[in-house]
C-alpha cells in the first residue's frame, strides 16, 4: 500500500460530515496488479494504492469471516484494527468499508476511529506526565496513550455493543479537539482503528474484551519514520521541526505499539514496498 497525503480544509464545523469521504476508486493503472484508492479523511486527502493479491487473498476473505461471524453470532460485531503510527491504519480501515460495499455476498462494514477521544485542548495544555524523569506538557506529546480518554472510550465501545445506532466523536484537525456525535454508528459490524486498542498495559488491555476479532498490523521502525516525517511535511511543517517532533512524540508511540501489543487473530506486515504478508503469531 502505497500512501500520499494532502492537507484539504473542510470549512465550518456546522453541518460538517466527519464519515470518510470515498472521492474516486480508479483502476486507470497500466500495472493492473494495483488498485488506486482517494479518500478524505478528517480533512486530509489521501492517495493509496493496494495490491490486487492482497485484496484478493487477504482484505477479501478478512470480509468473509467477519460477515460469517456476524451471521453466527446475529448480533452487532466489533472487530479492531491496532496499528503504530504511520501504518496506514485509517486508510485501510475506509478501503475495507469500500470494499465490503461492492460485494453483495458481503455485510457491509463502517469503519471508525479512536482519535475522537483525544482528551481536549485545554485539558492537554494544563496538565503534565513525566518522561524519561522529566515532566512535560501533554501538549508536546498528544497522540501518546496518556492523551486519550480511556474510560470514555470503553463507556463507548459498550455502547456500540448493544445500541441499534448511537453517535460517535471525531478527532477535528482544524479545531484540534474532539467533535462529540460527529457520525452515527448503524451498520452490523464495526471496524475500530486506532494505535492502543490491543496495548497490554494497563487498562487499555481491557478494552479487547470487547472486541469479537482483531487485527494487527506491524512495520519496520525506519519505514514508518519516514512515513511519518513526510506526512508531517506535507501538513505544512518545516523539515526539520517535522523531524525533531516524530523522533520525540510518534517514534516513542510507535516503539510502544509494535513492543507492547497482544496478539491478534489476523497479524498483517506492512513490508517496505507497500504490500501486506500474513505473520503466524508465536
Amino acid at each position: 500500500m502505497y500512501e500520499t497525503n494532502l492537507p484539504q480544509p473542510l470549512g465550518s464545523v456546522a453541518g460538517r460530515d466527519f464519515s470518510p469521504k470515498q472521492e474516486t476508486i480508479t483502476a486507470e493503472q497500466t500495472d493492473e496488479s494495483m488498485r488506486t484508492y482517494s479518500v478524505n479523511i478528517n480533512g486530509i486527502s489521501v492517495n493509496a494504492c493496494y495490491e490486487e493479491e492482497n485484496i484478493r487473498e487477504i482484505f477479501l476473505p478478512l470480509l468473509h469471516t467477519l460477515t460469517d461471524l456476524y451471521k453466527e453470532k446475529h448480533q452487532r460485531i466489533i472487530a479492531f484494527l491496532a496499528a503504530p503510527p504511520g501504518a496506514g491504519k485509517s486508510t485501510l480501515s475506509s478501503f475495507l468499508q469500500s470494499l465490503s460495499s461492492e460485494n453483495t455476498d458481503l455485510e457491509a462494514i463502517q469503519s471508525i476511529g479512536m482519535d475522537g477521544f483525544h482528551r481536549r485542548q485545554e485539558y492537554l495544555l494544563s496538565h503534565t506526565l513525566i518522561r524519561d524523569g522529566k515532566e512535560i506538557s501533554m501538549v508536546d506529546v498528544k497522540g501518546t496513550p496518556e492523551t486519550f480518554d480511556l474510560d470514555k472510550l470503553e463507556e463507548a465501545i459498550k455502547r456500540i455493543k448493544t445500541d441499534v445506532s448511537c453517535g460517535w466523536p471525531v478527532y477535528d484537525r482544524l479545531l484540534h479537539n474532539p467533535v462529540e456525535d460527529a457520525i452515527t454508528v448503524d451498520k452490523n459490524i464495526i471496524l475500530l482503528e486506532g494505535n492502543y486498542l490491543l496495548l497490554d498495559m494497563d487498562g487499555w488491555r481491557n478494552l479487547s474484551f470487547y472486541a469479537d476479532y482483531r487485527i494487527q498490523i506491524r512495520a519496520d521502525e525506519s519505514m514508518l519514520k519516514e512515513r511519518l516525517v513526510s506526512r508531517r511535511i506535507a501538513s505544512g511543517h518545516p523539515a526539520e521541526e517535522a523531524k525533531a517532533f516524530v523522533d520525540f512524540s510518534d517514534m516513542y508511540n510507535a516503539r510502544l505499539c509494535l513492543e507492547h501489543s497482544m496478539k491478534a487473530d489476523l497479524m498483517l506486515q506492512l513490508m517496505n514496498d507497500g504490500s501486506y504478508e500474513r505473520m503466524v503469531p508465536v
